[in-house]
């Protein structure tokens, strides 16, 4: 598909400088900016890209201002990054979808597909599960017994819903994603450890996106929920009765520990680990493989292992890498004061 310069201003609200007639049939990163594509600029860090590239037209937000001339057509807008986005969502929906239930696929006699979804090879609903409207259930992808998936979700090659659980409308299971499996929970007994069952479910509310190989432990009781519009990355473990607030985001690698309620709008970096039984506030940031052992209050910012303020951190990390310095220094005065004290 090819679009001029002119239709993307209609479509996204934008302003164009330069040519209305630039055409375009792809995308491409700035620092590789190709003929005939789009790129964007929403990071200052790449703005000597812009000078030199390739690009027909690139996004930029209303406050750039150039400090060279450029040959590409800017199409300007409050926010790059966010029409960049809508753009792909765009082309994303013209692409075609599939559709129908494939014949090797298993479906329950009492599960409810939705019609306008797809369900692909080999792929598995249970007993007494309710799939939406417009799901598309890819190839081996495992849905329990007693499920409920809501309007136009994905669920991706290899997921696991296990039994009772709920996934909201307009979610994203990527592949290799477990919802559901076991706490972990076991109570320790004459020198072993004897399993706690684990009766409740999870609850994944509307527009959740859950990455590759994330695990969601379903609760001891009642429900492990995360809340709507939350965005986890992939390789992120969410132990059982863990609350997770509305759209708050997480990095790969991330740990969740029983029982931790996170607010809402939080932030949290890669391989950061969360104990059990605590309270993250809301709109809190945590950069990453931070180590949170304690209830941390709405809107901080904190980093390190323990967890400490922002700044705090920084101030701490310069310190450290004076530390062989300051041990020979300390050491010098350490004989010095020893050598005074035997003049004395």
């Amino acid at each position: 598909m090819e679009f001029t310069a002119k239709q993307i201003a209609e479509f996204l609200n934008g302003t164009i400088e330069g040519d209305v007639t630039a055409k375009v049939n792809g995308f491409s990163k700035i620092e590789e900016g190709k003929p005939g594509t789009l790129t964007f600029l929403a990071n200052p860090k790449y703005e000597h890209y812009i000078y030199g590239t390739k690009a027909a037209i690139v996004l930029v937000n209303d406050d750039f201002h150039p400090s060279a001339p450029i040959e590409s057509t800017l199409l300007r807008v409050p926010n790059a990054y966010a029409a960049l986005a809508s753009l792909l969502h765009f082309v994303e929906q013209t692409q075609t979808q599939k559709e129908g239930i494939d014949p090797s696929s298993f479906i329950a006699p009492s599960a409810r597909v939705g019609a306008g979804g797809y369900v692909g090879h080999f792929a598995y609903i249970g007993e007494h599960s309710v799939i939406g409207r417009g799901c598309r259930i890819y190839p081996h992808a495992y849905i329990g017994d007693n499920v409920q998936i809501g309007d136009d979700t994905i669920v991706y090659p290899h997921v696991t819903i296990y039994n009772g659980c709920v996934v909201g409308s307009r979610c994203i299971l990527h592949a290799g994603a477990v919802v559901g499996s076991d706490g972990f929970g076991f109570a320790p007994e004459n020198g072993t450890y004897r399993k706690i069952p684990q009766l409740g479910n999870v609850v994944i509310e509307d527009e959740v996106e859950v990455g590759a190989n994330t695990t969601i432990d379903r609760a001891v009781m009642e429900s492990t929920t995360i809340h709507r519009g939350v965005k986890l990355d992939n390789l992120i473990q969410i132990a059982h009765n863990v609350q997770i607030g509305e759209n708050t985001v997480m990095a790969s690698q991330v740990g969740v520990s029983g029982s931790t309620k996170v607010g809402r709008h939080c932030m949290i970096g890669g391989q950061v680990g969360l104990g059990g039984h605590i309270h993250i506030g809301d709109g809190t940031q945590i950069g990453a493989q931070s180590g949170i052992i304690s209830n941390i209050d709405a809107g901080s910012r904190v980093m390190g292992s323990p967890a400490m303020p922002l700044k705090t951190f920084f101030r701490s990390s310069i310190t450290l890498r004076k530390l062989p310095d300051m041990y020979l220094e300390i050491d010098r005065l350490r004989k010095e004061v020893e050598e005074l004290k035997k003049r004395l």
